[in-house]
């Protein structure tokens, strides 16, 4: 599903015009953006949790050559599941 998609979706679910529904949309990625920017963790009862990992440097290959290299320490976003929402993917 496409933003476009997910934004008419929205808007006939909640009974919004599209442009208040992708206003919306926007709003929730910005704040989401902004929480995990700022170092805080997202949590949505029954949908899962945005938060922060950070990965420690490490020593890479490259495919081409085979030279190593170190690939460096960073933070990075990720998305864990709540059971609520995977039992009902999974038709439970």
């Amino acid at each position: 599903m496409k933003k476009s998609e997910l934004v008419a979706k929205i808007a006939e679910s909640a009974g919004l015009t599209k442009v208040q529904a992708e206003a919306s949309v926007n709003a929730f990625v910005d704040v989401v953006t902004a929480a995990l920017v700022d170092g805080d963790k997202v949590s949505l009862k029954g949908f899962g949790n945005f938060e922060v990992s950070h990965r420690e440097a490490r020593m890479g290959r490259v495919p081409r050559t085979g030279e190593t290299i170190e690939i460096p320490a960073r933070d990075v976003p990720v998305f864990k599941v709540s059971s609520t929402l995977k039992k009902a993917v999974n038709k439970e």
